[in-house]
């Protein structure tokens, strides 16, 4: 009986972590390329509205705690992993669920790829530098891109969940 429970977890555990890693190798591939193709500031226009960049982010979001004393690495890279160990949990749990399951693996490909620049190097790597008129919006990278849109199917996993239930 174990044994088909445990079958039963990883069946359900295991398309959304191999998601997960895909993103990491993604974060963690493009991240490299740019760092060796761009010197610390390189500026490389792509489009009109588009940059390529490479600069480091010693904070979280929008360089939130960018400027701390340096105690900022060690907690954004426990939270990153507690909030990795929390989304495997719920995965485990809820691994049927398809669009919060998505919502929860793409985090944490997004989350486990910064925590290990964060470990790497003591700072995340970020590179694509979108701005319109003057207006930059800030240095992002493949592994924030996918916490957002994460977010943003979590936020549609709910709406839709409550829209079921009226």
């Amino acid at each position: 009986m174990a044994f088909a429970s445990k079958k039963g977890w990883v069946r359900k555990l295991s398309p959304w972590l191999g998601l997960a890693a895909l993103i990491v190798l993604l974060d963690q591939g493009t991240k490299l390329t740019i760092e060796r193709v761009f010197d610390y500031g390189d500026v490389h226009p792509v489009t009109s509205f588009f940059n390529l960049v490479l600069t480091y982010n010693k904070g979280a979001a929008f360089s939130f705690l960018a400027g701390a004393s340096g105690w900022q690495k060690q907690f954004l890279t426990v939270i990153g992993i507690g909030a990795s160990l929390v989304i495997i949990y719920l995965l485990a749990r809820h691994g049927t669920q398809k669009l919060f399951s998505l919502a929860l693996a793409l985090i944490l490909g997004g989350a486990v790829g910064n925590v290990i620049d964060r470990i790497a190097y003591g700072h995340v790597v970020d590179f694509l530098d979108f701005h319109w008129r003057g207006w930059h919006w800030p240095a992002f990278n493949v592994a924030d891109s996918a916490i957002v849109c994460g977010a943003a199917l979590l936020i549609l996993d709910e709406l839709l969940r409550v829209r079921r239930s009226k």
